[in-house]
């Protein structure tokens, strides 16, 4: 729904200027995206480490990680949403659905004290009944307990939950919880090519889902 890579590469690179690393572009966080926080940092950190010595760089990101976690997390609070915008038609497509009665909930890797400051900001929070953070429960997508539990919130069985997300690890998630899949062509998905994901279709906008 939210292109935050802005965000990212921000807080990212703060971060790092904190602990005296090397900055990373934007296009080579873009594939780190999509599973988690704290996968996300790690990749970070494995990258601008790791070119000098592998086995030295697992060792010292280890060591790193708490401080990096954070600033990144200081970082990332304080520019939420300064540097991300809402895709093209979302806004419009979640208004439509919820005109057509359809329950909304939104479920993303992103921790709980990002995600509802986020949608707050950009003016989508309102759309969902529920929202729950990569933090919610005791697993992450793409393993299907974040989905069966959202599932379970909402009242619905998952058969008859439309799962609508942007990567492989949406619809790896879907598959294992049992709930149909449409994923969108723009997003993240890893750096790889989003049609290529085992998927029950695809839309270019929320509003073809009608």
């Amino acid at each position: 729904m939210v292109d935050t890579l802005g965000d990212f590469s921000e807080a990212l690179n703060r971060m790092l200027q904190d602990l005296r690393l090397p900055a990373i572009a934007a296009a080579q966080i873009e594939s780190m995206v999509g599973k988690g926080s704290e996968h996300l940092l790690r990749s970070v950190l494995h990258h601008v480490l790791a070119p000098v010595d592998k086995a030295q760089a697992a060792i010292e990101i280890e060591a790193l990680y708490p401080q990096a976690w954070a600033s990144y997390q200081r970082h990332y609070l304080a520019i939420n949403g300064r540097y991300a915008a809402v895709y093209p038609g979302v806004e419009a497509g979640l208004a439509a659905l919820r005109a057509a009665g359809v329950r909304l909930a939104c479920l993303t890797n992103k921790p709980t004290a990002f995600a509802l400051p986020l949608l707050e900001a950009k003016g989508l929070r309102g759309y969902f009944a529920q929202v729950f953070g990569g933090d919610a429960f005791e697993r992450k997508k793409p393993d299907p307990l974040p989905l069966t539990k959202t599932c379970e919130a909402l009242g619905t069985a998952p058969a008859r939950t439309l799962m609508v997300g942007d990567s492989s690890n949406d619809a790896q998630a879907a598959r294992a919880a049992g709930c149909p899949v449409v994923l969108v062509t723009y997003g993240y998905n890893h750096g790889q090519p989003v049609r290529a994901v085992d998927a029950d279709g695809f839309v270019d906008s929320l509003g073809e889902l009608l």
